[in-house]
């Protein structure tokens, strides 16, 4: 996977230098667009190794580590891209996110930013959505995201296996995303039975028809029109999930059919683990205006004009920070668009 299209070797410096605040797709993106207009590029990522969510939570069957990891080389070996990893840039405080236990050095926001000639901030959603059931603190309950981030940093060599979630025999996966899609294609190679649960249908999933079928193929037991109501437990652990079906009624805010539960039709469904992807929020290093200058919007994404710049001059934002959760190849888009707009800065 390659992140330079437009030179092949370094081009001579222009004197300036850029910071990118986060390295995954956007990121990474960017970079590989700044370096051949001739500026310096310090990354930071928290992270052991650059990719984001490429390296440390898609699967190998739809994203190669190796290719991810060729294209960084070449930013760093050819282009002298700076990477500064396990290191997290924050401001008036912060909060706790998924991928959190690889930092070892953290760098207050308003100190960096004026060494640098222009910023972009890229740090994507590294918060999962909470899972508002009684029952959701028993043990064997997890985000996928947590999970997955877990379980790919033991098999890149940085956590042991007694750091990895421990799942159980019947795993239920809440979520129609692809991050549920790839928790639940995990589960399963881990060689346990897997429930998909959905409140809405199949053809309704954000993932899409296509990759559920693949689960389907795979031995995943896909259950849709139902929603959870409560974790159940025994000896503080997960003894099964009660869910409940839903019908679909009129379109809700994002245009699908709402689903509404149906009175009565509760039953329980009987595992040992839970595995939640109900979403992630955007997790800028800001966590308010008045902290560094940098208006968010109500779901805490960063507020950027149509040129990528943020409410401080000089500091752009690109990516998933931006949208909230998307797809790999429209954050690298955002992260592009977001690279020549810094240029032409």
């Amino acid at each position: 996977m390659k992140f330079v299209h437009l030179c092949k070797t370094k081009p001579p410096s222009r004197g300036k230098k850029i910071l990118i605040i986060g390295a995954g797709p956007a990121g990474l993106a960017a970079a590989g667009f700044l370096v051949c207009q001739g500026y310096d590029i310090d990354m930071v990522d928290k992270l052991p190794l650059p990719g984001g969510l490429m390296t440390f939570g898609i699967p190998e069957i739809r994203i190669k580590k190796e290719r991810v990891m060729e294209g960084i080389k070449e930013l760093s070996d050819v282009f002298d891209v700076k990477f500064i990893l396990r290191t997290k840039v924050i401001c008036c405080g912060e909060g706790r996110h998924e991928g959190d236990e690889f930092v070892s050095k953290k760098v207050s926001f308003n100190d960096i930013v004026p060494n640098y000639d222009a910023t972009l901030i890229a740090t994507g959603t590294w918060l999962s959505r909470p899972f508002k059931v009684s029952g959701a603190n028993l043990k064997g309950v997890y985000p996928a995201l947590e999970y997955l981030i877990r379980l790919n940093a033991h098999r890149l060599g940085f956590l042991s296996a007694d750091e990895v979630p421990k799942i159980g025999k019947k795993v239920a996966v809440i979520g129609g995303g692809l991050t549920a899609v790839d928790a639940a294609f995990e589960a399963l190679e881990q060689g346990t039975e897997v429930y998909m649960v959905y409140r809405r249908t199949k053809d309704l999933a954000p993932a899409g028809p296509k990759e559920i079928d693949k689960l389907i193929e795979k031995g995943v037991k896909f259950m849709e029109l139902v929603n959870p109501k409560s974790v159940i437990g025994e000896k503080g652990r997960v003894k099964g999930l009660e869910l409940i079906r839903m019908r679909l009624g009129e379109p809700d805010a994002s245009g699908r059919p709402r689903p509404i539960p149906i009175p009565g039709s509760e039953f329980v469904l009987e595992v040992d683990t839970v595995i939640y992807a109900l979403g992630e929020l955007s997790t800028p290093p800001c966590r308010s205006e008045e902290c560094c200058g940098i208006k968010l919007d109500k779901w805490g994404g960063i507020v950027v004009d149509e040129n990528f710049m943020t409410t401080r001059k000089g500091v752009f934002a690109a990516g998933d920070v931006v949208t909230g959760p998307s797809l790999i190849g429209k954050a690298m888009g955002s992260g592009l668009k977001a690279a020549r707009a810094i240029h032409k800065y």
